[in-house]
């Protein structure tokens, strides 16, 4: 059993349009993670980057409730966390944590062998952004009668830019925009478009992405709390881009491009509104200690 280990975990980009609480991606932004073992007290955590200063220090934090939950044993744990995932902004932040604590326990020894996506949709609520961060790349999420599952389609031949606003918005509150009940017509929408997105990334045919991102289940009744998504949409109009989709619950934007075009749609949307925008290369892997 080692007394330390470092583990990172990926940022990630759900629902990716049409595939609500389905599809994600994990994107090469990574939390870093430094557990040592000191002694026989309550778990200590630092936080340096996002949440410093508001993250819980002690049991409470995610990260230790997810070693906890995976099995480990948090007594004595120094726990120096370095967060690079922007807090609130759709970005799978929670899910990275997640993720790094799930694989921090099993890789100091942790007993048993937990389903990690089982226990992680527990902790997160929801399998998508999850299923991203413990594999890496795209993935498809879904609930079968032994619990949550997850395939993976790899690294697709796209580019992408995130575009992050300052402000934040909580997922309570972009769920609770969200109508209790969508029109047949809508939902039939958004079956087929789902199926179209993951058969245009699979054959690589980039001239069905414009009609595959196109959504009715979520991104009409959240673009109110997230009007960055209009603008990004109206800027990339001129530039070599599928289309652009919110990155989770939003408030950050996910813009699709052609494969070496990132660079040139970064630069061009930077600044807009005064968000920051970057280019999000495909994690092939996901959380991992070593």
């Amino acid at each position: 059993m080692p007394e330390s280990i470092r583990v990172s975990a990926p940022a990630s980009s759900a629902n990716l349009g049409p595939g609500f609480d389905a599809l994600a991606v994990a994107l090469e932004l990574r939390n870093e993670v430094e557990v040592l073992r000191k002694g026989d007290g309550p778990p200590v955590v630092h936080a340096v980057g996002e949440g410093e200063g508001e993250a819980p220090t002690g049991r409470d934090n995610l990260f230790v409730r997810a070693f906890e939950a995976g099995g480990g044993d948090s007594t004595g744990l120094d726990i120096w966390m370095k967060n690079r995932v922007p807090f609130a902004r759709g970005l799978g932040s929670s899910a990275a944590t997640i993720a790094a604590g799930l694989v921090a326990a099993r890789a100091m020894g942790a007993d048993g062998s937990p389903d990690l996506l089982a226990v992680a949709t527990e902790l997160e609520g929801h399998p998508d952004n999850v299923a991203a961060a413990l594999n890496g790349g795209l993935t498809l999420a879904w609930t079968s009668s032994e619990g949550p599952r997850a395939i993976g389609f790899g690294v697709p031949a796209v580019g992408f830019v995130v575009v992050v606003p300052e402000q934040r918005l909580s997922t309570e509150a972009a769920r609770a925009a969200l109508p209790a009940t969508v029109p047949h017509a809508d939902a039939v929408h958004n079956a087929a478009r789902m199926g179209l997105l993951v058969a245009a990334l699979g054959a690589g045919d980039e001239s069905l992405l414009a009609d595959a991102l196109d959504d009715r289940l979520h991104e009409p009744y959240r673009a109110p709390l997230v009007p960055l998504l209009g603008e990004v949409r109206e800027r990339i109009g001129g530039l070599p881009a599928y289309g652009a989709t919110l990155s989770g619950a939003g408030p950050a934007v996910l813009v699709w491009c052609p494969p070496g075009s990132d660079l040139q749609v970064a630069r061009a949307l930077d600044g807009l509104s005064g968000c920051a925008a970057r280019v999000a290369k495909v994690a092939d892997h996901g959380a991992v200690a070593g």
